[in-house]
């Protein structure tokens, strides 16, 4: 046991093939990974996992796993933020790595506990539907795709989304978590 994850094992990544660390989460994120691709029309090359995010406040950097990233056509159109637990808990945090992750905003960001799920609009962080069967598949992403507008993320706000990020996802961080935070731990066992 690492931190207050029971550790299982090992598991083979499903998206990936690698080997990775087993936990409940875990198995949450591959029951994930596997509903966006068997049931949701995705294809393994579009689901990124595991993409690290920078999160910046006061001086101080760290990094978020970002559990989920739908890329299509070069551009991230939904992300997914897994956690277990309360759904509205992780809203704001996962709005803020929607607009840190490039240099514009993400269009679809999904907040999932394994078992529910909020789906967000990135621009106005209004809940657009819930449940898993409410994740947009990806004829339904490619379709919106055709009339989106990319919104443009100021430098100021991606200062401001990177200290909410910060005080959500590092200072608000249980101590024994090692599973989130840049310190060596996640990136020698998960990637």
């Amino acid at each position: 046991m690492e931190g207050h994850h029971l550790i299982l094992g090992k598991i083979t990544d499903y998206l990936t093939g690698k080997t990775i660390r087993n936990t409940h989460d875990e198995q949450y994120r591959q029951k994930i990974a596997r509903i966006l691709v068997e049931k949701l029309g995705y294809e393994k090359k579009d689901v990124m996992p595991r993409l690290p995010v920078t999160a910046r406040a006061e001086g101080k950097t760290s990094r978020v796993m970002l559990d989920l990233a739908v890329v299509i056509s070069g551009r991230i159109w939904m992300i997914i933020k897994y956690g277990p637990g309360s759904l509205v808990t992780r809203h704001r945090s996962s709005l803020a790595i929607s607009r840190l992750l490039g240099p514009y905003q993400v269009p679809f960001v999904v907040v999932t506990n394994g078992e529910d799920a909020d789906i967000l609009s990135g621009e106005s962080g209004d809940v657009t539907a819930s449940g898993l069967e409410g994740i947009p598949s990806k004829s339904i992403l490619i379709e919106k795709m055709k009339n989106d507008h990319p919104r443009t993320v100021s430098d100021r706000q991606r200062e401001m989304e990177g200290r909410i990020l910060y005080a959500f996802e590092i200072d608000g961080a249980c101590p024994c978590d090692d599973t989130n935070l840049d310190c060596g731990l996640w990136s020698e066992m998960n990637c």
